[in-house]
C-alpha cells in the first residue's frame, strides 16, 4: 500500500498541473473521519476553487476525470467519488491494501524509516545541573527526546543527544557549601543552616539525604567516575574546591546510573564553563554591542529584546558585574549553529518560555545569518505523582521531590518511558503508579505489549501446527484478507510511516504513543472478530502473515519510545476469547 499510495500521489500532482498548471494546491491525502466515506479524501478542489474562481464541486469532477485517466488510479483505486462542497473521497481496491503486509514483512525493523537526508539536528534534553538526582520533570524530558531523538533518525537525519549543564555558578557553590556543612557535623534545621553565607541571595541549601553521602565518601577519599569526568577526593574538609570537584562528579554520576536505569546514553556532554573559558561568551557579546541591539543604563548592559518580541529589553551585565543568565545560552547556541546543525531542539519545563524570546533574539543579533526561529522548543508542564490514591511529593533520597529512580523502582522503565510520552508535552499529567502497575487494558503500556505478546502466542501455535515453519508465510495468498476488521487492520499498518513523519515535522513524539494505542485497539479488535486457527490452511497463513506484520509494527513503534515488546504476558484476569 505504501508504494501504491505513493503511486496515487504522483498522479494526483500530474492531474493538478494539467487542470490548474502552476497551481499550489497541496498534493495529500487525508484521513476521511468515518471509514465509511473511504480510505483517502482529497480537498484539492476546494482549495483551487477561490484562485480559479471556479465551483469546488465543478473542479472537483474535472479533477476526477484526470484521475480516472492516470494508471496508478485505474490499478489500485476501487472509485472516487464528490461528497459535500467538492471532497474527493477515494476508495482503495483490496490488493492496495493488501500490499501492506507484504511490504512490512519485508522491510522489517526498517519498515517506516527514510533514506538518508545529510541533515545534522541536535536535540538537547535532560540538561540537569549536578546538584542532586534527576526528578520527574527530568524524566518526562528523558521520554520525549529520546523518543523524538529515534524519530528524528528513522526519517534519515543524523542525530546528536545533547546533555548541557552549569557546573558552576551560585547552584554548585551552595551544593559544596552543603556538602561542607555536614563534613563538619550540621545537619538541615541547624542554625547554619537556612542560607549560604558567602551567597545570601542563593536558594536554601541542599537537603537530601545524598549530601550525606557524598560527605561520607568525600572523607574515604573516594575516586568517582562519570561519562564526562573523574575526580579524586582529598578528604580535606577546609578544601572547598575539592569539596565542588567531587560534589559535581559524584552526582553526574549519580545521574548517569538514573540515565542508565532509563535505558539512555547521550553523545556529547557540554558544560556552561566552556563558553566562558574559550572565549565564546565574550565573542558573542561583542557581536551583540556591535548589532547596535544594546545600551547602557544605571550601570549595566542592557539588550534590546523588545525588538525580537520580547515584553521588554533584558539586563544582559548586571552594574555590579556577571552576566545574566540568557547570555551563556545565546553563546551556547552560537557554538551549536557553528557546529554545524541544521536544527536543535530544546526540551525544557514550561518555566524557560520567558526565555525564549531573548535567545533567539541575541542568536539574531549576532549577525551570522543563524536562522529565525532556531533553536526550537519543546516545554513540557509538571508531573504529578500519585500512588495509593494519594499524591507523592517528596522522595528520602531527594529531600524534596520525587526522582526518575523512583519511579522506576516503583514501576519499570517500560511504564515510565511509555507513560510519559503518552500525553503531549504541553498538558500537565498524573503518573498514576498503581495503574501502571497493573496487568490490564486499564494500564496502557499493558495494552500495547500484550497486544504484541497475544501475537506471538498465535504465531508460536500456528507455527507448532505447522511443524514450525513460519517462513511459508512469505507466499501467504494476502487476497484472502477481505474481512473489514482486516482491512482496518491493514489501513492502521500503512499509516505507520507517515505518522512518524509527521512527529518528526510537528516535533511531537507522544504522536507515536498515539499510534501504539491505536494499533493495538485495531488488533484486539480483529482478534476478538476472526480466528485464525481451525481455518482453511490458506486462509490461516493469510491471517498469519497479517499477525506478523501487526507484530512487526507494534514491536517498531514501542522501539521508537524506548519500550520492549513481550513475547509472553500474563493478564490480572484470565482472557476468555480463544479466537485463535
Amino acid at each position: 500500500m505504501i508504494q501504491a499510495k505513493q503511486a496515487l500521489l504522483a498522479a494526483l500532482a500530474d492531474s493538478l498541473q494539467e487542470i490548474a498548471p502552476g497551481s499550489n494546491a497541496a498534493v495529500a491525502f487525508e484521513s476521511p473521519k468515518q471509514a465509511a466515506h473511504g480510505d483517502f479524501a482529497c480537498t484539492a478542489a476546494m482549495q483551487l476553487a477561490k484562485p480559479l474562481k471556479a465551483n469546488p464541486r465543478e473542479l472537483a469532477t474535472r479533477l476526477i476525470a484526470a484521475l480516472q485517466a492516470r494508471p496508478a488510479f485505474q490499478q489500485w483505486v476501487q472509485s472516487l467519488e464528490i461528497a459535500g462542497p467538492g471532497f474527493i473521497n477515494i476508495r482503495l481496491k483490496p490488493e492496495a491494501k493488501q500490499a501492506v503486509v507484504a511490504e512490512v514483512l519485508a522491510a522489517g525493523t526498517q519498515f517506516g524509516h527514510r533514506p538518508a537526508t545529510g541533515k545534522h539536528v541536535m536535540i538537547e534534553f535532560v540538561s540537569a545541573n549536578p546538584t542532586g538526582p534527576l526528578h520527574v520533570g527530568h524524566a518526562r524530558q528523558a521520554a520525549l527526546g529520546d523518543s523524538l531523538c529515534s524519530v528524528f533518525q528513522s526519517q534519515g537525519h543524523d542525530v546528536t543527544r545533547e546533555f548541557y549543564y552549569n557546573d558552576a555558578g551560585v547552584q554548585i557553590a551552595t551544593l559544596a557549601h552543603s556538602t561542607q556543612l555536614r563534613l563538619k557535623g550540621f545537619k538541615p534545621g541547624d542554625a547554619c543552616w537556612p542560607t549560604d553565607p558567602d551567597n545570601p541571595e542563593s536558594k536554601k541549601f541542599y537537603n537530601g539525604d545524598y549530601i550525606q553521602d557524598i560527605a561520607d565518601a568525600f572523607l574515604r577519599q573516594e575516586t568517582v567516575k562519570a561519562d564526562d569526568r573523574e575526580f579524586t577526593a582529598s578528604g580535606d574538609i577546609d578544601d572547598l574546591d575539592s569539596i565542588r570537584q567531587f560534589a559535581v562528579a559524584y552526582l553526574r554520576h549519580e545521574q548517569d546510573l538514573d540515565l542508565q536505569a532509563f535505558g539512555l546514553k547521550f553523545d556529547n556532554y557540554f558544560l556552561e564553563s566552556s563558553v566562558y573559558a574559550g572565549g565564546q561568551l565574550d565573542a558573542a557579546v561583542q557581536r551583540m554591542v556591535a548589532s547596535g541591539k544594546t545600551y547602557e543604563k544605571d550601570g549595566a548592559l542592557w539588550f534590546k529584546s523588545t525588538d525580537y518580541g520580547d515584553d521588554q529589553d533584558r539586563v544582559m551585565r548586571k552594574s555590579e558585574g556577571g552576566y545574566t543568565y540568557f547570555v551563556p545560552d545565546v553563546a551556547y547556541h552560537v557554538n551549536k549553529f557553528e557546529r554545524g546543525y541544521t536544527q536543535c531542539i530544546n526540551i525544557q519545563g514550561t518555566d524557560h518560555h520567558g526565555t525564549i524570546a531573548r535567545v533567539r533574539g541575541g542568536l539574531q543579533a549576532q549577525g551570522l545569518d543563524i536562522p529565525q526561529g532556531f533553536p526550537d522548543y519543546v516545554l513540557h508542564k509538571m508531573v504529578t505523582v500519585m500512588k495509593n490514591g494519594e499524591e507523592v511529593k517528596i522522595s528520602k533520597r531527594a529531600g524534596s521531590y520525587v526522582t526518575l529512580r523512583d519511579l522506576i523502582d516503583w514501576t519499570s522503565r517500560d511504564a515510565v518511558r511509555f507513560f510519559l510520552i503518552s500525553r503531549k508535552a504541553d498538558t500537565e499529567f498524573v503518573f498514576d503508579v498503581d495503574l501502571a502497575l497493573k496487568a490490564n487494558d486499564e494500564n496502557p503500556v499493558f495494552y500495547v505489549q500484550y497486544a504484541h505478546a497475544r501475537i506471538c502466542s498465535v504465531i508460536r501455535k500456528w507455527a507448532a501446527e505447522m511443524g514450525g515453519d513460519v517462513s511459508t508465510i512469505a507466499g501467504a495468498d494476502l487476497g484472502l484478507l477481505t474481512a473489514p476488521t482486516e482491512e482496518a487492520l491493514m489501513l492502521k499498518l500503512a499509516a505507520y510511516p507517515d505518522m512518524l513523519t509527521g512527529a518528526a515535522t510537528g516535533i511531537a513524539p507522544h504522536d507515536v504513543a498515539f499510534y501504539a494505542r491505536d494499533l493495538a485497539g485495531a488488533y484486539h479488535s480483529y482478534y476478538a472478530a476472526e480466528r485464525v486457527m481451525g481455518q482453511a490452511p490458506e486462509l490461516s497463513r493469510a491471517r498469519v502473515a497479517l499477525l506478523a506484520a501487526t507484530r512487526q509494527v507494534l514491536a517498531n513503534a514501542l522501539g521508537m519510545l524506548g519500550v520492549s515488546a513481550p513475547e509472553q504476558m500474563s493478564r490480572d484476569t484470565p482472557d476468555t476469547t480463544e479466537n485463535e
